[in-house]
């Protein structure tokens, strides 16, 4: 089993660090980097063997237009900094995934506009290639979202991971679907011959994680045997929001309250029904904190790799 990290966001938030509206965790790569470095190190000391770049929110949706293009390869050059040093300076192998968000804001795949997105995810490749050995399309919420990602990114050295958000309202039990609404078999489908390595489920509730688990890794056998070639890995890591309702507006309109029942227990006792699933990745996402992680690595201990 490979752990991940838990929400970098909320993790800073705890800490004390810079965090805010729109800026969200950019908000510490622009005036506190320390945070960030402490932040990974405290995910790391958990048991994650993989960490994210805090590079989520280096988009204009975030820190705007102007912040954009005049920071963006500076603050990027930061977070590959502090998440490169971290992995480096670990007592163990840990790993750099470059973060690569959605880049017109999360669950809001209608504003996907793809030249637009070619042109910000190529800057993100170049600036964590030196310390990315994943890179990871994050919280991509429609097929178009991830085509254009492995599109950009099907030729680099670094391993390949897909992570895509989930319907969590009005859900169909054994229907699993994207923010687009679109079907995840269809995604499957779509994707069937491009190159990734892994494929995730990210930024949704824990409830509605398993039927895309349990779907996936049934396809995903199918295409491998279908190609003779090995299976991508399958993970998962949840959030700890509350369900989104059909009035969302946007990450930056308001800073969503964290849902007390999903304790390290409690997300462990989903986390064991991924594994049982198949799952082969578990980490989290917003809200998930070290405590979380360290739970995760306690109790897959006896699954554990580091790689």
């Amino acid at each position: 089993m490979i752990i991940l990290d838990g929400g970098l966001g909320r993790q800073l938030q705890a800490m004390g660090a810079p965090f805010r509206q729109p800026e969200w965790s950019a908000a510490a790569l622009m005036e506190a980097p320390h945070f960030v470095r402490q932040a990974h190190d405290a995910f790391i000391e958990a048991g994650a063997d993989v960490i994210s770049t805090n590079s989520y929110a280096v988009v204009p949706h975030h820190i705007g237009e102007e912040t954009y293009a005049a920071r963006a390869d500076e603050l990027l050059a930061i977070a590959a900094r502090e998440a490169g040093n971290a992995a480096k300076e670990a007592s163990r192998e840990v790993r750099v995934a470059g973060s690569v968000p959605p880049m017109f804001g999360s669950y809001l795949p209608d504003r996907f506009v793809a030249a637009q997105a070619r042109v910000m995810m190529k800057k993100f490749r170049e600036k964590l290639a030196p310390v990315a050995d994943i890179f990871i399309g994050e919280t991509l919420g429609s097929i178009e979202e991830v085509t254009v990602f492995l599109d950009v990114f099907e030729d680099v050295a670094a391993d390949i991971w897909v992570s895509v958000t989930l319907e969590d309202l009005k859900v169909e039990a054994g229907m699993p679907r994207l923010r687009s609404g679109e079907a995840l078999a269809d995604l499957l489908d779509n994707i069937e011959t491009l190159r990734y390595d892994a494929l995730l489920f990210n930024c949704s509730q824990p409830e509605v994680m398993g039927d895309a688990v349990k779907l996936t890794r049934m396809m995903l056998d199918g295409y491998s045997r279908k190609h003779g070639k090995l299976r991508p890995l399958v993970g998962v890591y949840a959030n700890a929001f509350p369900t989104m309702t059909e009035e969302y507006e946007g990450s930056n309109a308001a800073l969503h309250e964290l849902r007390a029942d999903i304790t390290p227990a409690v997300y462990g006792e989903f986390a064991k029904e991924w594994a049982r699933l198949g799952a082969d990745i578990i980490g989290g996402c917003c809200g998930i904190s070290p405590d979380h992680i360290a739970y995760l690595s306690s109790t897959l201990s006896e699954d554990k790799v580091a790689s």
